[in-house]
């Protein structure tokens, strides 16, 4: 597998995850167009259909141009591109995170579910609109890592629809079919995809080397102790004494590798 191609799997595993909301998305809409009832039907979206839209359609868009967002070619290669396209995906991200607020909140409650999942999506559902805020802040001044750890935030919100698929049911077939359950189960689905995320943002930052070869140099042993050691080797009678003396310095603060950068040795007294 080339470098280019192995750019493209996260955003096809991403897509592949949101398979299941879009076919459910579509489907709707060909209700609401007149068209066959491919799944169940809901009065709620019925009654009022375009909030409804809104959504479907700005996830659908989100998704998948989202997705693409991710690869690292695209983002070198055609710069303008990646402009453009982000405009329209943060576009799209307030308009699912706006018409899903708006469901919530004059829609009545989703059948089956309760007061969690009703408090869950008022806490996502401004989450992710404050996470696009935040992008786009941090690229106008400058700080791409700060932009690319926003995006992927909220996007890992949008994306709990496809994560939900799973959790409600693994959550269903071990704790049944509560109200408690199915919320809990939604709610779950946010929590992974957020901290999947956050594990993505720290493997991937710019620190990350740093932090590295920080951990290494801490590992190894100073070279005030070797001389130490070398020395008490030079001291008559009590070679042995002191050498063992030195090999169990070296061990104990070998065992403490971050004590290297607050206590140096050999130790620097004050005057």
């Amino acid at each position: 597998m080339t470098r280019r191609q192995r750019g493209w799997r996260i955003p096809a595993a991403l897509v592949a995850l949101s398979a299941v909301p879009l076919a459910a998305g579509t489907a709707r809409l060909v209700e609401l167009a007149g068209g066959p009832r491919l799944i169940p039907s809901d009065p709620r979206f019925t009654a009022s259909p375009l909030p409804v839209i809104v959504h479907i359609v700005g996830a659908a868009v989100y998704a998948l141009l989202g997705a693409v967002q991710f690869v690292p070619a695209l983002r070198r290669r055609h710069p303008r591109w990646h402009r453009v396209a982000g405009r329209a995906v943060v576009a799209a991200g307030a308009a699912v995170a706006g018409s899903a607020l708006w469901l919530t909140l004059f829609f009545p409650p989703e059948p089956g579910s309760g007061p969690l999942l009703f408090a869950l999506r008022l806490v996502f559902g401004p989450a992710m609109v404050a996470g696009l805020v935040l992008g786009m802040t941090s690229i106008r001044r400058g700080d791409v890592p700060a932009h690319r750890a926003w995006m992927a935030r909220t996007y890992a919100i949008a994306l709990g629809a496809g994560t939900q698929a799973f959790t409600e049911g693994i959550g269903g077939a071990l704790l049944g079919h509560s109200a408690l359950v199915l919320d809990a189960s939604r709610g779950a689905a946010w929590v992974l995809n957020l901290a999947v995320a956050e594990w993505a943002i720290r493997r991937t930052s710019p620190d990350r080397p740093r932090r590295a070869r920080r951990a290494r140099r801490a590992r190894r042993v100073p070279a005030g102790l070797v001389v130490a050691d070398r020395h008490s080797r030079g001291t008559g009678g009590n070679d042995g004494r002191d050498r063992r003396a030195a090999h169990h310095r070296r061990e104990g603060l070998a065992a403490d590798a971050g004590q290297w950068t607050r206590h140096p040795w050999p130790p620097v007294h004050s005057r």
